[in-house]
């Protein structure tokens, strides 16, 4: 003996032909318009609105089940207003209720009052009354995508067996048109995916800033991923994982922080594997702080081969929804690619860096085996011809010539000197300006005036020095390309107090050239102001050092 049906559960009827095939233009309109878009989400709301309209129905709705299975991922409704979802507060999860009953056995159901099936719990507060009920599985090649719920006729009488009939048509067509938009949705998805993996192959490998590049890489994940945030994280010098690159809001405020080796999130990336949490509030991995006002999170490991260069975290807002398997991989061959160009990065450095090194060794050896030997000949001449002449103005000239010699000697061997000094010696502060000055020095055609106040290599701390390198060497650059200066003065105050009260170190550049034009390209000095206020400081333009205050000073503070 066959099982009895559950409550309510009624297999379709045969009908009445005759209002059978008065619908079937109707249904052949609905399905046409169901298949009419490739996009997924206005193909849910359109199947809403045409099965709400075939069966004549008040309310319609559809339940996209979870990966899980065990609840909805997305309801689509129609025919309630947006004030009353609001007033409700919470759309259905489907794991109570009628319709977590047709999420677990998902079939044909046909209500004259869902009131009074046992499966029934009731309704939120403001939500609209409802008795009618219908509701259809939806498959998509083969496997339950959701449910398709119409509720109330506009005539107030119950849907029939026809209506189930006509909506079950529907149904299969929606299932037909739902897997168009997923495969559509999923093309695009992978698109985006692949172009931001290229924009970030291309800042990595264009030779440029390290940090501008890694910006790349966070601004690129959190547009991808749909995140609040895209946070890059490398290894710290003691250990742990150090945030060198935030993407969100305000990031200054996390920039810099380093997450201790113990943390179990940490761990677990640096040992290559990826980390999924669904809600931070909750995840006993997450320690306090700031991470808990998130949702869902992807962490995943910049590794490849087998060697991890740091993480990828892309933290969702609260009540967003979890992260899908095709997000999940989608996001580890991002993370897996710019791992890659980190590592091509880095090996083109290295070949650029011993290029630089050998270049150095060359003319440090041609500074000391030809140009000292040819002044100090240079000097003895003079020297000799010094003492042959019986005119003392003639032998003074002379001698002060000398004397500009030794002391061009004295700097060419200072300069060999630091030519040659180990490439792995640790710089401070001081060493790394001077050592930007120099650099800028040759296309320059002159070496810019510098001047150090305070104690700049003990206060100034390791970020606010790196982006305080990062600010000289654009302002070096620009007075080069763009302000055609012939005088440059640098000075580095560690003693200065930032509006705000606070201690600080102030850079400033002054020059003589043209000064900054209308209307022309500020990239330059977007940059500079962007990697202040990465550190919680300021940059602005004054006047130069050049006649009638022409030129441009430019002055970048931060704090320590």
């Amino acid at each position: 003996m066959p099982p009895a049906p559950p409550p309510g559960h009624q297999p379709p009827g045969q009908g009445s032909s005759a209002e059978l095939l008065a619908r079937v233009p109707r249904l052949l309109d609905a399905m046409l318009a169901v298949g009419s878009g490739l996009g997924l989400h206005s193909t849910l709301n359109r199947i809403c609105e045409t099965a709400a309209d075939l069966a004549d129905a008040r309310y319609a709705a559809l339940g996209v089940i979870d990966e899980g299975g065990d609840g909805l991922a997305d309801f689509v409704y129609h025919g309630v207003d947006e004030a009353a979802v609001r007033r409700i507060g919470h759309l259905p999860d489907g794991r109570k209720g009628l319709l977590g009953a047709l999420v677990r056995d998902p079939g044909p159901v046909l209500l004259r009052d869902l009131t009074e099936d046992p499966r029934s719990c009731g309704f939120p507060e403001h939500h609209p009354p409802m008795r009618g009920f219908l509701g259809v599985p939806i498959r998509v090649q083969g496997e339950i995508f959701g449910n398709l719920y119409l509720a109330d006729k506009r005539a107030g009488e119950p849907f029939d067996d026809s209506d189930l009939a006509m909506v079950r048509v529907l149904a299969t067509e929606a299932g037909i048109a739902i897997g168009n938009a997923r495969l559509h949705e999923a093309a695009q998805q992978r698109e985006r995916w692949i172009d931001g993996s290229v924009a970030v192959t291309t800042a990595l490998l264009s030779g440029g800033d390290i940090d501008e590049a890694l910006q790349v890489v966070a601004e690129q994940s959190r547009r991808l991923s749909g995140a609040a945030a895209g946070i890059v994280l490398l290894p710290a010098e003691g250990g742990g994982l150090e945030i060198a690159a935030v993407a969100a809001r305000h990031p200054a405020k996390a920039l810099g922080e380093v997450i201790p080796p113990e943390n179990a999130v940490v761990a677990e990336l640096l040992a290559g594997r990826p980390v999924f949490v669904d809600d931070a509030a909750t995840d006993p991995r997450l320690e306090a702080g700031p991470v808990r006002a998130y949702g869902p999170i992807m962490l995943l490991p910049l590794g490849r081969d087998g060697r991890v260069l740091g993480g990828l975290v892309m933290p969702r807002a609260r009540g967003e929804r979890p992260f899908t398997r095709t997000e999940r991989a989608l996001g580890d061959r991002f993370a897996s690619q710019a791992a890659l160009a980190l590592m091509m990065a880095d090996a083109q450095r290295d070949r650029e860096r011993l290029a630089v090194y050998e270049d150095r060794d060359r003319i440090a050896r041609d500074l000391h085996d030809l140009v000292i030997q040819r002044l100090f000949a240079t000097g003895m001449m003079l020297e000799s011809a010094q003492r042959g002449t019986a005119a003392p103005e003639v032998r003074d000239g002379v001698g002060g010539a000398v004397d500009e010699l030794d002391v061009t000697i004295q700097e060419i061997r200072s300069a060999i000197f630091a030519l040659r000094q180990p490439a792995e010696a640790p710089a401070g502060l001081r060493t790394r300006v001077l050592n930007e000055i120099t650099m800028a020095a040759v296309p320059l055609g002159f070496t810019p005036a510098h001047r150090f106040v305070g104690p700049v290599d003990s206060a100034v701390g390791d970020l606010t020095g790196k982006h305080l390198i990062a600010a000289l060497r654009e302002t070096l650059s620009n007075a080069f390309r763009h302000a055609h200066a012939t005088r440059i003065e640098v000075v580095v105050d560690a003693t200065v107090t930032l509006p705000d009260g606070r201690p600080g170190v102030r850079l400033t550049v002054a020059d003589d050239g043209v000064g900054v034009p209308e209307g022309g390209r500020r990239s330059g000095l977007h940059n500079l102001e962007r990697r202040a206020d990465t550190v919680g400081g300021s940059s602005r333009l004054g006047p130069g050092i050049g006649a009638d205050g022409g030129g441009t000073t430019v002055l970048w503070e931060a704090p320590y």
